[in-house]
C-alpha cells in the first residue's frame, strides 16, 4: 500500500501541472501561434531531459520515439494550445476528464489490462461530472475548443497506453526525452511554414514558456510515464482527473471564472471518480493471505503443528 501511495503521489504531479498549463497558456501565451507555442514547450523540455539522462534511442526506439512524439507531443500539444485559447480554463481542463474511460478501453485492447469494477465505476462517475460541467446551457463555450480538447484527449490516451506497452526495455526519463525531442522537431518546420519567423517574446511570455516547458512538460511527463510503468493504466487515467480539478480551481480562484451550482456538482463527481478508482489496498490482500496461511499452519496435522507436537501426527503426516 505504501509503495502504491508513493507512485500515486508522484503520478499526481503531472495532471496538477497540466491543469496549471491551461491557465498559463490562456493568460500569458500568444493566441495566434499554436504550432510555435507547442514547439517552444516541447523541444527545450526534451533537450533538457536528454542532457540529464545522456542516452540516445537504440534499435526500435528510433521509430517508437517518432510515433510517440507525434501522438503525445506534436499533435497533442497543438490541440491543447488551441483548446486553452478557445475555452475558459475550467472547461478546457474538464473535457480531459473523459480520458480515464478511454485509457481503460485502449489498455484493455493493447496491453490486456482488464478494467476492474472500481476503475469503471470511477470513470463513469467522472464522466457524469464532465457532462454536468459542460452541458449547462451557458453561452460562450466554443464548439471548436471543445472538439480540440476532446481530440487531444483521444490522441493522448492512445499514445500513453502505447507508451506503456513499449516501456519495458527503456529508461523512463530517456524515453520521455526522446518523445519530447522528436515531437518538438516535427513541430519546428510546420511552424516555420505556417506561422512564419518566430515573433519576439515579452518578458512575461518568456517566463510563461519557461514554466510550461520545465514544470508542465519535463517534470510532468517524467512523472506521468513513471506512473504508467508502475500502476495500471486505469488508475493512472483516474489520477488524471486532478487535471480538471486544478484547472477549475485556477479558473475560478485566479481568473475569476464563475461556476454554476450544476458545474460545482459536476466537479464534485469528478473528485468522487478519483476516489473510487484508487489502487486496491495491497496490504489488506497480503494480510488476508498471511492470516489464511497462519490458520492452515495451526490445523492439527499441519507441517508446523507436527514439528511442535509429533504426537498429533499419524503415519504419513510427517
Amino acid at each position: 500500500m505504501e509503495a502504491n501511495a508513493r507512485w500515486v503521489a508522484l503520478t499526481a504531479v503531472a495532471p496538477v501541472a497540466w491543469g496549471t498549463n491551461y491557465f498559463v497558456t490562456h493568460e500569458y501565451l500568444p493566441a495566434d501561434r499554436p504550432l510555435s507555442g507547442a514547439a517552444l514547450r516541447a523541444l527545450p523540455a526534451g533537450l533538457l531531459l536528454l542532457a540529464v539522462c545522456r542516452q540516445r534511442p537504440r534499435g526500435a526506439w528510433w521509430w517508437r520515439s517518432a510515433v510517440l512524439g507525434l501522438l503525445n507531443v506534436s499533435v497533442f500539444f497543438v490541440l491543447v494550445y488551441l483548446a486553452s485559447q478557445l475555452l475558459p480554463t475550467s472547461v478546457a481542463a474538464t473535457v480531459m476528464a473523459v480520458s480515464p474511460l478511454t485509457m481503460m478501453l485502449i489498455a484493455w485492447l493493447l496491453v490486456s489490462e482488464r478494467p476492474s469494477a472500481t476503475h469503471l465505476s470511477g470513470a463513469v462517475v467522472g464522466l457524469a461530472g464532465v457532462c454536468l460541467m459542460l452541458l449547462t446551457g451557458v453561452e460562450g463555450v466554443s464548439v471548436p475548443g471543445v472538439l480540440a480538447s476532446a481530440a487531444a484527449m483521444l490522441m493522448s490516451s492512445f499514445g500513453y497506453v502505447l507508451a506503456k506497452r513499449w516501456s519495458g526495455d527503456a529508461d523512463v526519463l530517456a524515453s520521455t526525452a526522446w518523445q519530447l525531442t522528436a515531437g518538438g522537431l516535427f513541430l519546428l518546420p510546420a511552424a516555420a511554414v505556417t506561422e512564419g519567423p518566430p515573433a519576439a517574446l515579452s518578458p512575461s511570455e518568456v517566463l510563461a514558456f519557461a514554466y510550461v516547458g520545465l514544470i508542465a512538460t519535463a517534470v510532468a511527463f517524467a512523472a506521468w510515464f513513471t506512473g504508467l510503468r508502475h500502476l495500471p493504466a486505469g488508475t493512472v487515467g483516474l489520477i488524471g482527473l486532478l487535471n480538471p480539478f486544478t484547472g477549475v480551481l485556477l479558473g475560478t480562484g485566479v481568473a475569476a471564472e464563475v461556476l454554476t451550482v450544476q458545474q460545482l456538482c459536476g466537479l464534485a463527481l469528478v473528485l468522487v471518480g478519483v476516489v473510487l478508482g484508487r489502487p486496491a489496498r495491497a496490504g489488506r490482500r497480503d494480510g488476508g493471505r498471511t492470516r489464511q496461511r497462519a490458520v492452515t499452519d495451526e490445523r492439527p496435522g499441519s507441517g508446523a503443528d507436527c514439528a511442535q507436537k509429533p504426537s498429533r501426527c499419524g503415519p504419513g503426516r510427517t
